[in-house]
């Protein structure tokens, strides 16, 4: 080999060490999302009803109604609310996305609570530009499918919250609903979640600051194809959950996340339940399988944060600049946002 040839050669295994020591060190090119948090609520303040996603009766708004208005706001329902569109949706594409509209557009209303998850919020991203987002900050809540919304308000620089929705706390069934929707209300009013959680065995430990984003994971990756694709290019704390899928499905989506370089710009990752999910490929535990995808970004990781699907669902401000802390014996969860800091034990 000439001494031309030989110098070529080390350059591009310079450059191509070069180009690789981002994807493996997980650092974000981007400064953080900076998302600003809409007014907390205070007596009297209107709360909207929708169903962006699918069909949630007539009843169910009713009784979510009541329970609000023993907080002391004052629920409006969305027009809409009550129509199914074939099967499972809660009106068209177009009533959907007017009841959002209406919400978004009424200054009265101060928070928007959506009345159940499902599947079709994809179908609103097009319809919904991230300027309509904007012009009005309110607190938008849900969880599952309404994952869409909750992304979609980040992206437009709006907090919102991943927690219980309209069916939950209009049939509160559980101690673990309760209190679910106890913290909610909490929240609302500006009492800020600082969580202490237990170890994990598939934990990582470490320290790490960062935008939360994320939620139901086959809600989350496709929006990287879509209006919302920035949300995973900025400095994040990550959050995923899942219902009712097979662990190699969930291992296709978050090889995904890899892909498109979300992981790359994960400053820490949150891992919450993993409901009903079946395990079809071998590893311990859905924690187990998505380590091996981590572990090479040196990033902190806390597993078991008790959000999602099950009864125990607890508030998540989507958009906030958050504290992760894993240590060997517990974590903390921090929210650095304005209000009153409540500790909150989830053991």
């Amino acid at each position: 080999m000439n001494k031309h040839a030989f110098s070529i050669r080390i350059m591009l295994v310079i450059l191509s060490f070069i180009l690789l020591v981002p994807v493996v060190k997980g650092a974000g090119t981007k400064k953080p999302l900076k998302c600003v948090a809409p007014a907390y609520l205070k007596p009297g303040d209107k709360v909207a009803l929708i169903s962006p996603s699918y069909y949630s009766s007539m009843e169910t708004a009713l009784a979510a109604a009541d329970t609000l208005r023993s907080w002391g706001y004052e629920p409006v329902i969305g027009p809409n609310v009550g129509k199914k569109y074939l099967e499972h949706y809660a009106g068209t594409v177009e009533e959907r996305l007017a009841d959002i509209r209406w919400a978004l557009k009424d200054p009265d209303i101060k928070a928007i609570l959506c009345l159940r998850g499902g599947y079709s919020t994809l179908h609103l991203v097009e319809g919904l530009p991230l300027k309509e987002l904007v012009a009005s900050p309110k607190w938008l809540i849900g969880y599952s499918d309404i994952t869409t919304l909750l992304s979609m308000e980040a992206c437009a620089s709006v907090m919102s919250i991943h927690g219980v929705m309209g069916c939950n706390i209009a049939k509160q069934d559980s101690v673990n609903v309760q209190q679910s929707c106890t913290l909610l209300r909490d929240l609302l009013q500006g009492q800020v979640p600082r969580y202490e959680l237990p170890a994990h065995k598939e934990n990582i430990l470490g320290r790490a600051k960062g935008t939360l984003v994320g939620g139901n994971l086959a809600t989350f990756a496709p929006l990287l194809c879509s209006q919302v694709n920035e949300i995973g290019q900025s400095d994040i704390i990550l959050f995923v959950e899942e219902v009712e899928e097979t662990h190699h499905n969930i291992d296709r989506l978050f090889n995904m996340l890899k892909m498109s370089g979300v992981l790359a710009h994960c400053k820490g990752i949150i891992l919450g339940d993993f409901t009903d999910c079946t395990n079809d490929v071998g590893y311990e535990s859905v924690e187990a399988m998505l380590r091996q995808y981590i572990e090479p970004y040196h990033i902190p990781l806390l597993c078991g944060f008790p959000a999602g699907h099950e009864k125990l669902n607890l508030p998540l401000v989507i958009g906030a600049p958050v504290t992760m802390e894993v240590r060997a014996d517990g974590v903390t969860l921090t929210f650095d946002i304005p209000g009153e800091q409540q500790a909150v034990t989830a053991y």
